[in-house]
């Protein structure tokens, strides 16, 4: 029997022999797993269906109402990211009657919070809150907007929390709880007054929060945002560059978000085998360092090395000397070997790095043993 793997809601899972249901949507027949959504069915056959509150990350809500879809035989409209799709089903996910419950819900938002486009920072084309009200043709909303004036909270040292721009999705409170299952977000009180906060309604850094940034990653709008992004470019001003991080062997796949050839914002790149989007606190936050006035973009060694003096260790010939990696590593293997002749390989000890890919430190550990002759080799994630 074959046995197929799925991945559903960011958890994997394997199935022997997993069931499959057809079913129509906007007149194209689709076939799929047993299990699948109706929304996850239409985006298989590249129908888009509008969403607020669904990320692919997180278990499914249905609080936003924007997915709504009409299924033949259902009395109501119904919400096409937790709806499972079924054997026989008929679906419709553009009609009149979901245009005009899409516009109200829509405006129902723009009337809650002040989302006043021009000043906010994703602003043109990375919110999906702009973008959906720009595909339903929205030109303006006739409920009268009833805006509370919430403090912006910047005490995090990476990020800001501006619930004047929230729409309440609820995204980040789930990526808290069930991605990093932290718990340091939650929404205090309830109806108009609900508001997005952190530990016992607390400050972000009096809060539990862990610094992954899952909150930020998920962030439909402006109302999470990293404190170094502010103010550096719109989005159709950067260009984006995939790399790998370079902090650990982990290898996780990042994207950079690129301005007159300055990084201002890094996310993870959900097509990356390690990491599936996700990264650490340093992945998303710690690339200062690329453009910082001290980073050392050649080889250093001491003068006296370097013109060949032996012990001249005083005033001058102790300064640091930019040289080539030829250079250094030629002195830095005679020095080796000098060591190693006059005081054996014991003397002599290697310290490895949990930057460095898996293959790397195995090779620094073959230099210890096999070409040095020592057993002295640490590396620095047991310390």
């Amino acid at each position: 029997m074959q046995v197929q793997v799925s991945v559903s809601h960011n958890k994997k899972f394997i199935d022997k022999g997993v069931s499959m249901v057809k079913l129509t949507i906007d007149g194209q027949p689709v076939e799929v797993p047993e299990g699948t959504t109706v929304l996850e069915a239409a985006e298989k056959i590249n129908i888009r269906i509008p969403k607020l509150c669904h990320h692919p990350a997180v278990t499914p809500y249905g609080s936003c109402r924007l997915c709504v879809v009409e299924v033949e035989g259902f009395r109501t409209i119904q919400a096409s990211c937790t709806l499972p799709a079924g054997n026989g089903m008929v679906v419709r996910t553009n009609t009149p009657a979901l245009q005009e419950s899409r516009q109200f819900v829509l405006s129902m938002l723009f009337s809650e919070r002040n989302h006043f486009c021009p000043f906010c920072q994703v602003s043109g084309g990375d919110c999906e809150l702009q973008n959906s009200a720009y595909d339903e043709g929205m030109t303006h909303w006739p409920i009268q907007p009833q805006w509370l004036n919430f403090p912006v909270d910047t005490s995090h040292p990476y990020y800001v929390l501006d619930n004047n721009r929230c729409i309440l999705c609820r995204r980040c409170v789930r990526a808290c709880q069930n991605i990093n299952g932290v718990e340091a977000i939650s929404v205090f009180y309830r109806g108009f007054n609900a508001y997005i906060g952190f530990g016992a309604d607390s400050t972000m850094q009096d809060s539990p929060c862990e610094f992954c940034g899952s909150c930020v990653a998920v962030c439909p709008t402006a109302a999470l945002w990293p404190k170094m992004s502010i103010g550096k470019g719109r989005p159709w001003q950067v260009k984006t560059v995939d790399t790998i991080c370079s902090y650990c062997g982990v290898g996780c796949k990042l994207t950079l978000h690129v301005k007159d050839n300055e990084i201002v914002r890094v996310e993870g790149a959900s097509d990356g085998p390690a990491n599936r989007g996700w990264t650490c606190v340093k992945g998303r936050f710690g690339y200062d360092y690329v453009h910082h006035p001290d980073r050392v973009l050649k080889p250093k060694v001491r003068r006296y090395l370097l013109d060949g003096q032996k012990k001249s260790r005083e005033g001058a010939a102790w300064e640091w000397v930019e040289t080539n990696w030829d250079t250094a590593l030629a002195i830095t293997a005679r020095r080796l070997g000098d060591i190693r002749a006059g005081h054996g390989p014991g003397s002599i000890g290697v310290l490895t790095s949990a930057k460095c890919l898996n293959e790397e430190n195995y090779l620094m550990n073959k230099f210890a043993r096999q070409v040095i002759g020592t057993n002295s080799i640490d590396h620095c994630a047991r310390l």
